[in-house]
């Protein structure tokens, strides 16, 4: 049996000046899509469009607000609807925490159709080129929860079981290790090789809903539900309803038949 080591929530201490790990997580996330975003845009298709670093830049800008103000709406939207009607103000209290990767998702879905919309391509190009890049974003935010003791995971038997002092002295799943594993690093290394060959438009987007889908629905059953919501139907958690529509909506990327000449992704 393990033990949370219960870190510091401070990476870094000046004096009264802090550097908190998440905040830290957040920060290398960024750097690593400008980093491998750098990469991808070599790629023939992006080149013969134009597209520069700058580009890559303005689509990072457009890609954090679409997730700080989409994780917010999607937290108080999916998860607790009835408290923030009732404290609307609580909306803006972004320090107190609750984030929803869903709700995310879809704040980015939203500034990339902006940034095709602006560059005049498809969604699915601009989709195509992002995709690769998330997973490994995903990890480290996946990474900033367990060193918060946050997102713990259901009791266990389990030899790697590991206790959570912060929560009470129950042997759990540590599921933020089994997500940054899986949505995070694995999920990301096979984005990397698939779209590392040319794909038809919107099938490395598909890979990444599906293979994201997959990954988050699998590790929802070592992941303890939100207190508040337990489980729904089904005996399934908001997580995995949430992730349903994309592993559906995902296979159909993949395997659609166009009788148009849709282009190559990379």
């Amino acid at each position: 049996m393990l033990i949370h080591p219960e870190f510091d929530p401070a990476a870094i201490r000046i004096g009264s000046f802090a550097i908190h790990w998440y905040g830290l997580m957040y920060l290398l996330a960024f750097a690593q899509f400008l980093l491998l975003g750098r990469l991808r845009i070599r790629a023939a298709r992006y080149q013969s469009l134009g597209w520069s670093y700058k580009d890559l830049e303005d689509l990072l800008f457009a890609g954090v607000l679409g997730v700080v103000l989409g994780g917010r709406l999607g937290y108080t939207l999916f998860y607790m609807p009835g408290y923030y009607l009732a404290n609307p103000l609580s909306i803006f209290k972004i320090w107190e925490g609750g984030m929803s990767f869903h709700g995310g998702l879809l704040g980015v879905l939203l500034a990339l159709l902006w940034f095709g919309y602006r560059r005049k391509v498809s969604f699915f190009v601009v989709s195509d080129l992002v995709a690769p890049l998330v997973p490994f974003g995903l990890a480290f935010g996946r990474l900033g929860n367990f060193i918060n003791g946050e997102l713990w995971g259901r009791p266990t038997d389990l030899p790697w079981a590991m206790v959570f002092p912060m929560v009470d002295a129950i042997p759990r799943h540590p599921s933020q290790i089994y997500q940054f594993l899986g949505e995070g690093v694995c999920l990301g290394i096979i984005l990397w090789i698939y779209s590392s060959k040319p794909r038809r438009v919107g099938q490395v987007s598909g890979l990444f809903l599906l293979g994201y889908g997959i990954c988050r629905f699998l590790a929802e059953f070592a992941r303890e539900p939100d207190a508040f919501l337990g489980l729904l139907g089904l005996g399934l958690s908001m997580g995995q309803w949430l992730s349903v529509p994309m592993i559906i909506f995902g296979i159909y990327l993949i395997v659609r038949v166009n009788s148009k000449k849709v282009g190559i992704s990379s």
